[in-house]
């Protein structure tokens, strides 16, 4: 069975909207247009794909199954469409990544902005998250490329080998945090601290949690844990709570004078971290040219660590 990859655009555009109108207005057809080609794929497939209801349309069974295909087709025709026009010297296209809120914050925006100054047509769409997020992003196409700590390869999921680099996290707090005042500082001194961090269960988490065993320490007071390093950020710079995070994360903090490391010895770590793409298929054309500016970048040393080729 041949789909129409028109068909199938408007197809993922209904599921995603959640409605005909809704996905009419975005794809800019009337909704009797867009209902007739949803009609045309589903006599297609032999079934209906949604139910129609008063609050909007849901997929059916048939639907369900249809849908991860129908998006990897759309996907896959926009990358071929990308690579034909970057080979013939457009270098059209868009770049897709993820990334974990250290590299979101300062590496990832200078590789950005190196490649579209060599390549001022090519567009970028950027999410932010902990590494489950960006791996299942990454296996659903809606990323080609991630930026994370560094893990062990699955069967889905591997990591480009030649762009890896380090950096180093810290105790963090604001600049007249109290605990600055005090004299030969250790870690035992932050337990009944309250404290600012990313959730159970992701890298950083697992990372301070490290820092803590290695000293047979138990884990500090946490009193808040949220996955918006914005919200992190502020809560350590302005409401006095303690933070664990690497020195890209809070480079531009750092000199505006609003966050710094607390100087406590044997309390920092090191991490590597690289790229991963998705093991079958070639990477897209927009990609790679992002992926060359972060080999580049992470050959050299790197604010917060040492740089790796």
């Amino acid at each position: 069975m041949t789909f129409d990859l028109q068909h199938l655009a408007a197809f993922n555009a209904v599921v995603a909207a959640g409605s005909l109108g809704r996905a009419a207005d975005a794809l800019n057809v009337t909704q009797p247009a867009l209902s007739r080609t949803i009609r045309r794929l589903e006599e297609q497939a032999g079934a209906p794909l949604f139910e129609r209801h008063s609050k909007g349309m849901q997929l059916t069974d048939v639907g369900l199954a249809l849908q991860p295909h129908a998006v990897l087709l759309q996907r896959g025709a926009e990358h071929a469409d990308e690579d034909i026009k970057a080979m013939l010297g457009l270098a059209k296209g868009t770049i897709r990544v993820g990334a974990v809120g250290s590299i979101a914050c300062l590496v990832l925006p200078l590789a950005i902005g190196s490649t579209c100054k060599k390549w001022p047509n090519l567009r970028v769409q950027v999410i932010e998250g902990v590494w489950d997020r960006l791996a299942d992003a990454l296996i659903s196409h809606e990323i080609d490329l991630a930026l994370g700590v560094d893990v062990e390869d699955s069967d889905e999921i591997v990591a480009v080998k030649d762009c890896r680099w380090e950096d180093t996290s810290y105790v963090v707090a604001g600049k007249r945090h109290p605990l600055r005042k005090k004299p030969r500082l250790t870690l035992a001194d932050t337990l009944q601290e309250r404290w600012a961090i990313l959730p159970k269960g992701t890298g950083p988490f697992d990372h301070m949690k490290k820092v803590f065993t290695r000293q047979r320490l138990a884990l500090p007071n946490v009193v808040v844990e949220t996955r918006s390093v914005t919200v992190l950020k502020s809560l350590i710079a302005r409401s006095g709570f303690l933070g664990w995070m690497p020195e890209t994360m809070y480079d531009a903090e750092r000199k505006a004078g609003l966050i710094d490391t607390l100087e406590i010895p044997g309390s920092s770590d090191r991490r590597v971290l690289t790229a991963f793409r998705r093991r079958a298929g070639m990477l897209p054309g927009p990609s790679v040219k992002l992926l060359e500016e972060l080999r580049a970048m992470t050959a050299q040393p790197q604010p917060g660590g040492r740089g790796r080729p």
